[in-house]
């Protein structure tokens, strides 16, 4: 496991050998995700950087966007959503204009997300993805 420090605009680095402790999840599926890439042995940071996508006159950021995960090894960002998906509009906005600066994002949708905990039997995933192992952190999201 990799737990990041505050965010930054600069690319991540790997902590390697740094001192695990578990993040402030901000969702019960975020901390099945992080158990179960921990299983596989797949390293992660979560949300170890915060994109600003806008600025104003001033230099005030408007938008920004941290994703959930970072996977090192696969140079690749992860963002998960339980939300329905006709509410994802703004979070898809986001997510494409990370992808236009050629940042890799991944989004794991809800229904995606059940369908990966079905297919191989994540219960713990499928139960955090329908609500079942505790609300979201207050005022997250």
């Amino acid at each position: 496991m990799s737990a990041a420090g505050p965010p930054s605009e600069e690319r991540p680095a790997p902590r390697h050998g740094a001192e695990p402790r578990e993040p402030d999840f901000a969702h019960p599926v975020e901390r099945e995700l992080a158990r179960l890439l921990d299983e596989h042995g797949i390293a992660w940071e979560y949300e170890p950087r915060t994109f600003v996508l806008e600025r104003d006159a001033e230099g005030r950021v408007r938008e920004a966007f941290t994703p959930d995960f970072y996977l090192p090894e696969q140079d690749v960002f992860v963002e998960t959503t339980v939300m329905r998906q006709r509410l994802t509009s703004r979070k898809n906005r986001k997510v494409r204009k990370l992808r236009e600066r050629g940042v890799l994002v991944a989004v794991l949708y809800r229904r995606d997300i059940l369908r990966l905990a079905r297919r191989w039997g994540w219960h713990r995933l499928e139960r955090a993805a329908r609500g079942g192992l505790g609300a979201a952190r207050e005022g997250r999201r």
